[in-house]
């Protein structure tokens, strides 16, 4: 499967009465397209997977394919219990998703090969991306082990640790050459060198979703970005528990498309911290356009 580029993670947009705004979703989608993004992840932690009922998931995704219309790959966001993955890669799969990033079984933890057989069950539905984080926390050999199943195409890495990392890219590319690694961090762009120099090339772009201008400019080799935009976007981050999702709506909605807020748990950014992204924002484009 082809991935390259700025890989888009839309959000997820809420009406006023708090119910899936599909028409808001497609047009987010619409204008994400039009910056030439290298694949499209609906419904992920961005996109607040984990506050979405499986029918607004299911709609999400369909929403999603009919905009991108098979233009590039299209991912879904999958996990939680077992029975509530099967039905979200099930639904993926008729709605017309090209695979699935598959999230951690959160709270339920077993050995590994019971988090292989968790992963071998949805991977039979649809290809899969294995998310590392929270919960899961792969050894070089259970990576290994989990490549070989049938069906999963790559490992993103949201935890940060470079030697972890380096050994499972080397351990996994001496048997799956083509295996995909991507980082998963929040705010991907400041640690990309980092990941870049391991051999991890893809990544999440949340700035992507609403920046794309500055997501792009990045990625064709401004460094300036760094650290006058992206180095202060994760101080901001920092702040507040949920600002990783938080912010990126604030940042849609600042550049005039109304996504509503998150749901609960997670909490609107503050009027102090939405005039500091303002500002950011402001800055990121001027250097991206000049």
């Amino acid at each position: 499967m082809n991935l390259s580029g700025v890989l888009f993670f839309p959000v997820t947009p809420f009406a006023a009465d708090g119910t899936l705004a599909e028409q808001v979703l497609a047009e987010h989608i619409r204008q994400g397209m039009a910056h030439g993004p290298g694949g499209v992840f609906v419904a992920c932690g961005t996109g607040e997977f984990s506050a979405l009922s499986e029918a607004e998931h299911e709609r999400a995704v369909r929403v999603a394919a009919e905009v991108v219309d098979g233009r590039v790959p299209l991912f879904a966001g999958a996990g939680g219990s077992l029975g509530a993955a099967l039905n979200q890669a099930r639904a993926a799969r008729e709605a017309g998703a090209d695979g699935l990033l598959l999230m951690p079984p959160y709270l339920a933890q077993g050995p590994g090969h019971g988090f292989k057989a968790y992963v071998e069950a949805v991977a039979a539905e649809l290809p899969v991306i294995v998310y590392q984080r929270g919960t899961v926390v792969l050894e070089p050999d259970a990576a290994v082990e989990l490549a070989g199943i049938p069906g999963v195409i790559g490992l993103k890495d949201g935890l940060g640790d470079i030697d972890r990392m380096q050994r499972t890219v080397l351990a996994i590319r001496e048997t799956y050459p083509d295996f995909l690694f991507f980082n998963g961090l929040p705010t991907a762009e400041l640690t990309m060198p980092a990941y870049r120099g391991i051999g991890v090339e893809l990544y999440s772009s949340a700035v992507f979703a609403f920046a794309p201008e500055i997501a792009l400019a990045y990625l064709n080799g401004d460094e300036r970005l760094l650290t006058e935009f992206y180095a202060p976007l994760v101080r901001l981050r920092g702040k507040v528990p949920g600002y990783p999702v938080a912010l990126v709506k604030a940042g849609v909605r600042l550049r005039g498309l109304d996504v509503g807020p998150v749901r609960p748990p997670l909490v609107d950014v503050t009027d102090e911290h939405l005039e500091e992204l303002e500002t950011l924002i402001k800055t990121g484009l001027e250097l991206a356009t000049s």
